[in-house]
């Protein structure tokens, strides 16, 4: 019986999902990139970590890390050569929180450590995109996020938390990291929603209007939202569907385990 794969830690959901040459209709069926091998490519090619370091940052062994490198590498190349498009998604990872093992340089960390809390297996913590007591409108340009948390329908605490305007994949992990159940906010990308659904967050979009009232409706179970809100500030940023779906950066539970059995805790 063959062993069970290893689930990849990736600590950089990437912000950018889909990619098409220029002035060349693309002939064949497009390139795709997990998630994990991306994470093996930003590691290795851009961070300039050895094969063993990235192993443990994504907290597999050497001769795994090999193997995906590998395979991603290929894949560039064909993107490359043959000019067809590329796309990243699925594979068979988690998504850091900042709170794993190895993650003492993740940015993410120091979230996890100043804003953890303990919660219940009955709180909520829901997080709003925030400028100025309203719903900042463009997630992946927002500075703020004011984060409640809700226990049998009431918030029993709120604070806001500086996000740094760091782009779609990072604020994900922030979100992650603050351990937050649920996002409110307005206009947001394909590649940021893929993002939010590896981490296990919901979302709820296409939300304007004051912040601390969006998460009073969202209790009560007045919420008004788009299901298929996105972001009108520039074009697709690339398709989300399935990623993480096959792997390790599906459901996670309150407290427990990720749907797939990787042990992706969630506070």
């Amino acid at each position: 019986m063959p062993r069970p794969k290893k689930c990849r830690k990736v600590c950089h959901f990437p912000g950018t999902l889909e990619f098409v040459p220029a002035y060349v209709r693309p002939q064949g069926l497009p390139v795709v990139l997990t998630v994990d091998e991306y994470e093996a490519v930003r590691l290795i090619d851009k961070e300039g970590l050895s094969q063993e370091q990235c192993a443990a940052r994504m907290g597999v062994g050497r001769t795994t890390v090999q193997q995906i490198y590998a395979a991603a590498r290929e894949k560039l190349a064909r993107f490359l050569v043959d000019g067809l498009p590329l796309r990243v998604e699925g594979g068979d990872f988690t998504l850091c929180g900042g709170g794993e093992k190895g993650c003492s340089g993740c940015f993410k960390r120091r979230y996890y450590e100043k804003y953890a809390k303990s919660k219940g297996e009955h709180i909520m913590r829901i997080a709003v995109t925030y400028e100025d007591g309203q719903i900042f409108q463009h997630f992946g340009h927002t500075r703020q996020f004011k984060v409640y948390d809700a226990e049998e329908g009431k918030i029993t605490s709120s604070q806001i938390v500086d996000a740094g305007g760091s782009g779609h994949g990072a604020l994900a992990g922030v979100l992650s990291a603050l351990g937050a159940d649920v996002l409110i906010c307005g206009g947001i990308g394909g590649g940021a929603q893929a993002a939010l659904e590896a981490a296990g967050i919901r979302l709820y979009g296409g939300v304007s209007g004051g912040a601390d009232e969006a998460a009073a409706a969202l209790l009560s179970g007045a919420l008004r939202y788009d299901p298929q809100a996105g972001c009108s500030h520039h074009g697709e940023h690339g398709h989300g569907e399935g990623c993480g779906s096959h792997g390790c950066g599906g459901e996670h539970h309150q407290g427990g385990e990720c749907g797939h059995g990787c042990g992706g805790e969630r506070r």
